[in-house]
């Protein structure tokens, strides 16, 4: 065999297995023509994220980190923003543990009433320094990222989280803590393996209750009226509890509207639960609306979406039973 051949015949092997593992890795085959197109994006994130993640308690690190349950429960709201900013979150907060609120601040001032109607304490910040250390979020039972946006921590602050989640720590992820950290892979794992893609026009829809035994839907009505924004998101939620979704049939289609998306499709998940990492972590894409508030049944939802989160704070902290499947 002459040089020239067996370079050919080398060249023409190595094609051969190019083409063979793309085959394996994307299930695509490599396109033979101008008329082939790939059917879609197969590989939309890292389903592993390196740590303990999933439905099974057994990844949850008991470590007595937390001061006994007769000292009282207490929570952390983060609602800092380094891009977009939600109305239902009021003007930006002055530094500092507790800073005052105005009206606006319409989150922030409902969840401390929340919290004091159900026997727990809010303390609420947009000050990162106040997670800059373990010890300060270890004093906490939970930690809540409501509509946090973009870069919202530094890199004390994203070391300071882990090291909570990983000794026990409680998360409770709302609405915009998906517009959060997008280039930090251990938050999308936070999440559930899920990050903010996009979204349709505000809008009315149904959300359905697909699991009405965790303590954060049980008593939830099997279908609910709700307005919001409808996170579609890449990648979608992995090895979690999936607590809600939305039927995508009662929403608008177009570009005024919602669609399905191709990170999910018509299976479109709003709230869900996991362990992760050794902390717990529940989570919800819905809560845009400043009525999500209202308690005067002027919002369609309002009581419904409250309920839902009250019982994913609790038991997020540990109050009450956690990510339940029966």
């Amino acid at each position: 065999m002459t040089i020239a051949r067996y370079r050919s015949l080398t060249a023409a092997l190595a094609i051969a297995l190019l083409a063979a593992l793309l085959v394996t890795v994307t299930g695509q085959h490599s396109p033979a023509g101008a008329d082939e197109r790939p059917a879609g994006a197969q590989q939309l994130g890292d389903p592993d994220y390196g740590v303990c993640r999933g439905t099974n308690p057994g990844c949850y690190h008991e470590w007595g980190n937390f001061a006994p349950a007769t000292d009282g429960y207490k929570v952390l709201l983060y609602t800092r923003t380094a891009g977009p900013r939600h109305a239902n979150l009021g003007p930006a907060l002055g530094s500092g543990l507790d800073p005052a609120l105005t009206d606006a601040n319409v989150v922030q001032k409902a969840l401390v009433a929340m919290g004091a109607a159900n026997g727990f304490k809010v303390d609420w910040t947009e000050d990162v320094t106040q997670l800059a250390s373990p010890a300060q979020l270890f004093k906490y039972n939970a930690v809540i990222f409501y509509s946090t946006s973009r870069d919202t921590l530094d890199d004390a602050a994203q070391t300071s989280l882990r090291q909570y989640v990983r000794g026990g720590g409680g998360f409770v992820g709302i609405h915009n803590a998906f517009g959060t950290e997008y280039n930090w892979s251990w938050y999308e794992g936070l999440l559930g393996g899920a990050n903010f893609y996009d979204h349709g026009a505000n809008q009315p829809g149904t959300v359905i209750t697909t699991n009405r035994h965790d303590t954060s839907t049980q008593n939830l009505p099997k279908t609910w009226a709700f307005t919001d924004e409808w996170y579609n998101l890449i990648p979608a939620p992995s090895r979690v509890r999936v607590l809600a979704e939305v039927d995508e049939s009662t929403l608008a289609n177009g570009v005024t509207g919602n669609y399905h998306h191709p990170g999910h499709g018509a299976d479109h998940p709003v709230a869900w639960c996991q362990y992760y990492d050794g902390g717990r972590a529940w989570l919800t894409t819905l809560g845009h609306d400043t009525k999500d508030f209202a308690t005067d049944g002027s919002f369609a939802g309002a009581a419904e979406y409250q309920k839902l989160i009250l019982g994913g704070i609790e038991s997020a902290m540990g109050k009450k039973p956690f990510c339940q499947a029966s």
